[in-house]
């Protein structure tokens, strides 16, 4: 199966770069204005979604599926996850580089999200829900997570109404590309 190697993936995040697929092809993007969330105080939760997580409606679990993640994530009518772009990302996850967060009840997985980890940086790739906030909820335990382990960087490549209600703002590629750069600064060291 064709896929992108994983090093050309890593110096891509690296430089603020990421991959997209559209009708067969592999684009590559660096917007102007990039979507971060930051994960200091300024990360909210929504007071609903704050009585969500109290009756703890899933189990989330980190890692557990992440293929079956990112099929979920391409589950909609129009998506650029195509199978170049599954076993690609598959290929990192298999490196220890890319990870998934997800929601599962007794009638299986529900929601989650997926992206790839790079030094103190998550590049988030997609989210989806099965079932109510399943996705949120993937959110809010990326964030514990990325705190615990003491990262610096949530990148959301653009900022959407969906993510502004967690505290997601959109910064210049140079502010961006700063972040990046202290974020990255002890990989590979």
């Amino acid at each position: 199966m064709a896929q992108i190697p994983p090093q050309i993936l890593i110096e891509a995040y690296s430089q603020g770069v990421f991959p997209m697929a559209e009708d067969g092809e592999i684009y590559w993007f660096s917007p102007e204005m990039r979507g971060i969330i930051p994960i200091d105080e300024r990360f909210h939760i929504p007071r609903g979604l704050r009585k969500a997580l109290r009756k703890e409606p899933y189990i989330v679990r980190r890692d557990t599926a992440f293929r079956e993640t990112m099929e979920g994530c391409g589950e909609r009518e129009e998506t650029w996850i195509d199978p170049v772009i599954v076993e690609s990302y598959c290929s990192l996850f298999d490196l220890g580089m890319a990870h998934s967060f997800e929601c599962w009840d007794e009638d299986g997985l529900q929601g989650g999200l997926y992206g790839v980890r790079i030094g103190k940086a998550f590049f988030g790739e997609s989210m989806f829900s099965r079932k109510v906030d399943a996705s949120k909820i993937a959110l809010v335990h990326l964030v514990e997570w990325m705190r615990e382990e003491g990262m610096l960087l949530l990148d959301t490549q653009w900022l959407t109404a969906h993510l502004k209600q967690f505290g997601g703002i959109e910064v210049p590629r140079g502010v961006y590309l700063g972040l990046l750069e202290e974020a990255l600064a002890d990989f590979g060291k």
